[in-house]
């Protein structure tokens, strides 16, 4: 089985903005904090794009 591209590439976003959150908000960068939470939310999406894609792939795979 392969996993699309798109689901690695968010799960690396879902962390990244997790440890950007969690860093803006222990210094006091709101900015840093709402990029970070941004960054995680677009993780997920892109995430679930690539799911869609896997899931697609395995329902027209012979």
């Amino acid at each position: 089985m392969t996993i699309d591209k798109d689901r690695i590439s968010g799960a690396g976003n879902q962390m990244a903005g997790s440890v950007k959150e969690t860093a803006g908000k222990l210094v006091g960068d709101d900015k840093l904090a709402t990029d970070g939470k941004t960054q995680k939310v677009e993780g997920k999406i892109q995430s679930a794009v690539g799911k869609a894609k896997d899931d697609v792939r395995d329902v027209i795979k012979p």
